[in-house]
C-alpha cells in the first residue's frame, strides 16, 4: 500500500501546515547547527571541570542486540585507550514507537551485524540465531548484572560471544558469579530507566556529555571528541573502529546492478544521495533509481526523541562527509506527492536523479522550502527541467503505481523499511546484498570491489 488508510502518525506529522513546518525548521536548526553543538560541548566540559569530575562515558548493553555483541568486543580497548570512567548499564529492548516491528528489526540487525563485523576486525558467530533464547539471555544478564564496571568491561566480550554462539555449554565454561533473577531484573529495569531518563531508545550506545554514539559505527566520533578534550592516552593511535572508505576507484562494475531506494524526506538520504550517484558513475554499475515515500507517510512511527537524534546524527555525519546539511524545511506530505508526480516525466528525460538531488538540496541545505512554489521551481529548474512543463505535469497520478512497486520491493522482498536502502545484484551465483542506511554505502562499495574482482 502506498499510504495506509489509518496512518498511526497524526495528520500534523503527515501533512503539516506551514506554521508547523516553520516550527520544525526552527527547532531542528538548533539541533544540527555546528556552532550550537560546540557550545553545548563547551558547556558540558566546563561543568565537568567545575565539579572536578572525570570524563564519564555511559554504555547501554542490550542482551538481544547483535550490535551490542560487536560493541562488547571493543569496550576493553576503548576503556584502556582513554582517560575515562566507563559506566555500563544493562537494558531491555525499548519497543513501541521507537522500535516498531521488533521481529523484523531483529532479523535485519542480525544480518547487518554479521555483514559489517569482519570489516571492523570483529567476530560474529556464523551459527548465531536471530536472537538468543530468552533463557540464555537471562543467564548471560545474571553473569553481568553484579559486576563492577571494570569486571563488566573485561568479561562482556566472552559472555556475549558465548551467548550468541547459541550453545549453553559455552556459558557453562565461563567461571563467574551470577546474581539472582530478582537482582538481574532490577539491574535491567534500572538501566532501561536511565536510558529513558536520557531521552534515548537504543542499545549498544554510548552517552557522553549530552550526546549519543551508536555502537562501533559511531565510536570514532566519540573517540575524536575525547581526543579533542585531551582525554586520549595516545593521540597518534588509529581509531579503534574507523569508518571504512567508500572506494570504487579503478573498478569495472558493469556486470553488476545496484538498486537504490531513497526518500525525499530522509535526512540521511540527503547527505548520501550525490555520493551514491558519484559511486555508480565512477564504477559503471547498472543502476536503478527507485524513490519511495517517507517513512511517516508509510505509517512508520516517528517519536520526537528518535527524530531529534536522527537530525543530530545526520548533521554530525554530514560534517564528517563534508556535505552541507541545514537549514531544513520538511517536504513531508503534499510537497513530496507533487515532487514525485514529476518522476515519470523526469525519468523519460533521463533527469530523475538530477531532480531528486536538487529536491533534496532545496529541502535540507538550500533554504528553498518545497511547500512554496519558489522552492519547487528552484528544484525543478536546477535539475534541467522546464518549469512551465513541470506545472502541467504536476499532480499526474502515474507516479503512484510506480512508487508503490518500489516500496513493495524494499519492504516485502528485501525486508527493509528504512531509507536509504540498497540492493546489489550479480554476478551469477552471488546472492543479492540488501542493506539499509547511508552508513552502509561503504559496505556496498567494498562488495562491489570484491564481486568485480571475482567476475573479472
Amino acid at each position: 500500500m502506498l499510504e495506509p488508510d489509518n496512518n498511526p502518525n497524526s495528520s500534523f506529522m503527515v501533512d503539516p501546515p506551514a506554521l508547523m513546518r516553520w516550527a520544525l525548521r526552527y527547532f531542528m536548526a538548533r539541533v544540527i547547527d555546528a556552532d550550537q553543538v560546540q557550545k553545548q560541548r563547551d558547556k558540558a566540559e566546563a561543568e565537568r571541570k567545575r565539579a572536578g569530575a572525570p570524563h564519564v562515558v555511559e554504555y547501554f548493553h542490550q542482551m538481544d542486540d547483535p550490535y551490542a555483541l560487536l560493541t562488547a568486543q571493543i569496550l576493553a580497548e576503548f576503556a584502556a585507550r582513554y582517560d575515562i570512567e566507563l559506566k555500563p548499564h544493562l537494558i531491555r529492548a525499548t519497543g513501541g514507537d521507537a522500535q516498531p516491528e521488533l521481529e523484523k528489526l531483529a532479523v535485519w540487525a542480525r544480518r547487518d551485524a554479521g555483514l559489517i563485523a569482519p570489516h571492523y576486525g570483529l567476530g560474529f558467530p556464523a551459527e548465531a540465531p536471530t536472537v538468543p533464547t530468552a533463557a540464555m539471555q537471562q543467564r548471560a544478564a545474571r553473569m553481568l548484572a553484579g559486576k563492577s564496571p571494570a569486571s563488566f568491561v573485561s568479561e562482556v566480550q566472552t559472555i556475549g560471544l558465548a551467548l550468541w554462539s547459541g550453545d549453553d555449554s559455552a556459558l557453562d565454561q565461563i567461571a563467574t558469579d551470577e546474581t539472582s533473577d530478582a537482582e538481574t531484573n532490577a539491574a535491567l529495569d534500572a538501566g532501561s530507566a536511565r536510558l529513558k531518563e536520557l531521552n534515548h531508545y537504543s542499545g549498544a550506545t554510548f552517552y557522553y556529555g549530552g550526546e549519543w554514539y551508536w555502537g562501533v559505527d559511531r565510536l570514532f566520533h566519540l573517540e575524536q571528541r575525547l581526543r579533542d578534550l585531551g582525554a586520549g592516552k595516545d593521540s597518534n593511535a588509529p581509531f579503534i573502529a574507523p569508518r571504512p572508505d567508500i572506494d570504487v576507484s579503478g573498478v569495472d562494475a558493469s556486470q553488476l546492478t545496484l538498486d537504490f531506494y531513497p526518500s525525499l524526506n530522509s535526512p540521511y538520504t540527503s547527505i548520501i544521495f550525490d555520493r551514491t550517484i558519484a559511486l555508480k558513475d565512477e564504477c559503471g554499475i547498472k543502476f536503478n533509481h527507485k524513490p519511495v515515500l517517507p517513512m511517516i507517510m508509510r505509517g512508520v512511527p516517528a517519536p520526537r526523541a528518535k527524530a531529534q537524534y536522527i537530525m543530530f546524527d545526520t548533521g554530525r555525519e554530514g560534517r564528517f562527509l563534508d556535505v552541507l546539511f541545514g537549514p531544513f524545511w520538511t517536504p513531508i506530505g503534499t510537497p513530496v506527492r507533487k515532487a514525485y508526480s514529476l518522476l515519470p516525466w523526469a525519468m523519460e528525460q533521463g533527469k530523475d536523479e538530477a531532480l531528486m538531488s536538487s529536491l533534496l538540496k532545496c529541502a535540507f541545505s538550500g533554504n528553498a522550502p518545497l511547500h512554496q512554489q519558489r522552492g519547487m521551481r528552484q528544484a525543478v529548474e536546477a535539475s534541467g527541467l522546464d518549469w512551465a512543463e513541470a506545472q502541467r505535469r504536476m499532480g499526474d497520478p502515474a507516479w503512484k503505481q510506480m512508487v508503490e512497486g518500489f516500496q513493495d520491493e524494499m519492504v516485502d522482498d528485501l525486508g527493509l523499511w528504512g531509507v536509504p536502502s540498497f540492493k546489489l545484484s550479480g554476478p551469477d551465483g552471488e546472492p543479492d546484498l540488501a542493506v539499509w542506511g547511508q552508513d552502509r554505502l561503504w559496505l556496498i562499495a567494498a562488495e562491489i570491489r570484491r564481486r568485480a574482482r571475482k567476475n573479472g
